[in-house]
């Protein structure tokens, strides 16, 4: 059971950017905890009516009522220095804490807080672990960085020492947890604007695993030369997993994929046969996410039994090579997540297992500085698909001074392939193209962090 006497100072908590993913799971964990927590959005969404159906009062603008009521004020990375919110609750000197922090102060609370991080896969590992623990009857506290069926939402508080946290490294965020045990999925080179170099992700890795006490576990990546090089620093065990590394301690053998491209393979742990595992998500990416939940869930004790029934029963997370529905009489349409250029070729990977016509991908860049900084990236990977619709950039945090645009991509994009790929600008117009254009047993592929989403609902409603 966590410890919240740290907490229970701040009777009344206000969020300023509730609806996004992190905050709104710490919302409903604190609500849950008998906290008073109000909270304000720039925007209206699915995620702002749950909280308002759940008991917490979102105002969509700016509130300056209940800041002024606060104890404490939580605000999100996203959030300026300038916010009229931020700004009238240090007038006041209400303390003001960053989202991390905050988060850090949850984990602190729990005995055993498990961060899953890494540039890529967090949300479906973290999703798995979730599952397995589910299955083994752990009754974990949860956050994840989407909603997950399994849970209805995208969180959970249990009645046990567990809390399984998706750990973000963007502005380190990561750095401010009190984590037990720790996964490292990957080191790649994303989130530039913040860290600049590559060299600078590795070194914030670093010191992520240093925050582990020495009875503390460390689960990574055997097959990523930079996870290999900083776990060699670790002061606690540490256990790897791979399909490449054979000295691994986990290792998946026999990778064989059905029609859908779900995988099937064999685990060696050790060298040693461990167990047959079957997944209900494509591609093999997800065959290394997989190996890192069954490596840590076997190290906290879970039965073989479990982990291949956990990992079975996930079908994926929100907006991770999700089915959206279909139309034209048997065009399908999926919806991902995916906005670095390693990612996309994971899900590009992932497609091809599956067995279609031809693919067409609607794929919106997300942020100015990562399209600017790994526009080749992006073009060489987004060659793999058969038809490519670019969109505009969605600007996230960012204002333009790059001096980068959508179409700058398509111009990359059809120098390596003619005619590759085509801009449009308006979803309306991307959903009519593609119903005028695509034929059963095609598939089609909404791809970004962004509002790109909202185009596979217009594509199958009312079909």
């Amino acid at each position: 059971m966590a410890n919240i006497m740290e907490l229970e100072q701040y009777k009344n908590i206000h969020m300023i950017g509730i609806g996004g993913i992190s905050m709104s799971g710490i919302a409903e964990i604190l609500k849950f905890w008998g906290f008073n927590v109000t909270g304000s959005d720039s925007t209206s969404s699915e995620v702002t009516e749950r909280l308002r159906k759940n008991g917490i009062p979102v105002v969509i603008g700016h509130d300056f009522i209940n800041v002024v009521k606060a104890d404490v004020v939580i605000y999100t990375a996203a959030i300026r220095p300038d916010d009229p919110e931020l700004l009238k609750a240090k007038e006041l000197n209400i303390p003001t804490i960053d989202r991390g922090t905050f988060l850090g102060k949850i984990t602190k609370a729990f005995r055993n807080s498990i961060c899953i991080s890494g540039t890529h896969g967090k949300t479906t590992t973290t999703s798995m672990v979730t599952m397995c623990f589910l299955e083994a009857h752990k009754d974990p506290s949860i956050q994840v960085g989407a909603y997950l069926k399994a849970i209805n939402g995208n969180y959970r508080v249990g009645s046990s020492e567990y809390f399984i946290i998706e750990a973000c490294e963007y502005v380190e965020s990561y750095l401010k947890l009190f984590p037990k045990a720790e996964v490292i999925l990957n080191i790649d080179n994303d989130h530039l604007d913040y860290f600049e170099t590559f060299d600078n992700i590795v070194a914030s890795f670093h010191r992520y695993i240093n925050l582990l006490p020495e009875d503390g576990l460390l689960v990574i990546n055997g097959d990523d030369p930079n996870c290999v090089k900083i776990a060699k620093d670790s002061k606690c065990k540490t256990v790897t997993f791979g399909i490449e590394n054979n000295n691994a301690n986990f290792v998946a053998r026999n990778i064989t994929f059905n029609k859908n491209g779900f995988a099937m393979f064999d685990v060696y742990y050790n060298n040693y046969f461990y167990k047959t595992i079957e997944l209900s998500i494509p591609g093999k990416h997800n065959v290394l996410n997989a190996l890192a939940c069954i490596a840590l869930c076997h190290e906290y004790g879970i039965e073989k039994e479990d982990i291949k029934n956990g990992l079975l029963k996930f079908t994926g997370a929100h907006r991770r090579f999700e089915y959206v529905g279909s139309f034209n009489s048997g065009v399908s349409v999926y919806d991902d997540y995916g906005h670095h250029p390693t990612e996309i070729l994971a899900t590009c990977n992932a497609l091809k297992q599956k067995q279609y016509r031809q693919n067409w991908v609607v794929f919106q860049p997300h942020t100015y500085s990562r399209t600017k900084t790994l526009l080749e990236d992006f073009a060489k990977a987004l060659t793999e698909f058969d038809h490519v619709i670019v969109t505009d950039i969605y600007a996230a945090r960012e204002d333009n001074i790059y001096g980068i645009s959508a179409l700058d991509l398509v111009n990359k994009i059809n120098s390596y392939k003619a005619n590759k790929a085509m801009y449009i600008s308006d979803f309306n117009e991307v959903a009519k193209y593609l119903k005028e254009h695509t034929i059963k047993d095609d598939i089609v592929l909404t791809l970004g962090a962004g509002t790109v989403t909202n185009i596979g609902p217009m594509l199958v409603t009312n079909n």
